[in-house]
């Protein structure tokens, strides 16, 4: 006989089992993305909260899932990525630090290694921000493998050691760190991109360019590449760069233009879904009320600003 007829079927039930949970794994992805990029990652935490309990695998021991299928740990690999994405943008470090982790650590199960060096981009811009830019460093330059990497990916990695390089104080490599991203981006699309791809855009590298340039105190480049960016059209993460923006003019003591942005952003501020815009512009406007030579009604309008923002900051409870 070529199998027997009572196990048989078990396991091909098995399998379509098998098949059910990582389609659904896949279809919750694409909803947590859709979710933090319309309304932000506050309001996606609990939806990843959810995903954990639907998926028990994600907070398995990685090695439990050895002898499951590539695609269904491909799979959860990218799933927990994109939560640990949410929670790092919803101001929870300690719980991102873990889910990237965890993330890497299946995708390196299955060998795939497009999400990997996903999970260690996103932990590389989680370490700048934590505070670490030299471990940060060190986790971008891990992304590279034995072949070149497509443009867009190769940019991105050039902006995380542009970020870094700034906060560890040099003033030439940060410039030309974010001059190659730049020209690797002009590269174009390439038929190697991963399929994550998708959002390295040019606002996205004028956004970042700004920023760095802003990290540097080069207001004269700063100011109109934030607000090119923070104008632009795009998902709901990218209000950091108004948020940037604001924290530039007030620095650079433009302070109509800050009042004016203040103006602009306040009636907005309950909806911001990402914990790390809505810090930068709590700190702003606490600069703002506590800096001497600042307009009253600069003052006034960054009361009115920290008013609206929602909530207490996420990443002083994480």
């Amino acid at each position: 006989m070529d199998g027997d007829p009572v196990t048989a079927p078990a396991a091909q039930g098995a399998l379509r089992t098998d098949a059910a949970r990582t389609a659904d794994a896949a279809r919750t992805t694409e909803r947590l993305v859709h979710l933090d990029a319309t309304r932000g990652a506050r309001a996606a935490v609990p939806a990843a909260r959810e995903a954990v309990r639907r998926h028990p695998e994600l907070s398995a021991d990685p090695e439990r899932l050895r002898g499951h299928s590539h695609d269904r740990i491909a799979v959860l690999a990218e799933l927990c990525e994109v939560i640990g994405w949410i929670l790092f943008d919803a101001g929870l470090h300690r719980h991102a630090y873990r889910a990237d982790a965890r993330a890497l650590a299946l995708a390196e199960l299955c060998g795939d290694r497009w999400t990997a060096r996903l999970v260690r981009l996103n932990h590389s811009m989680l370490q700048t921000h934590t505070g670490h830019p030299r471990a940060a460093l060190e986790t971008a330059s891990r992304v590279a493998g034995p072949r070149p990497l497509p443009p867009r990916v190769s940019a991105l990695v050039l902006i995380r050691r542009a970020h870094a390089t700034a906060l560890l104080g040099a003033h030439r490599e940060p410039l030309e760190l974010i001059a190659r991203a730049q020209s690797r981006f002009l590269d174009g699309v390439s038929r190697r991109d991963p399929h994550w791809a998708w959002w390295i855009d040019q606002e996205e590298l004028t956004g970042h360019e700004g920023w760095v340039m802003a990290r540097l105190r080069r207001w004269d480049r700063a100011l109109p590449l934030l607000h090119r960016a923070a104008t632009a059209p795009g998902p709901s993460y990218r209000h950091l760069f108004a948020a940037e923006l604001l924290a530039a003019l007030a620095r650079a003591g433009a302070w109509r233009e800050a009042e004016d942005l203040i103006t602009d952003l306040a009636p907005r501020a309950a909806g911001i879904g990402s914990a790390r815009t809505a810090r930068s512009l709590r700190r702003t406007a606490r600069l703002l009320r506590r800096a001497p030579g600042v307009p009253a009604g600069l003052r006034d309008a960054a009361v009115f600003l920290q008013e609206h923002l929602a909530g207490p900051d996420p990443a002083r409870t994480a």
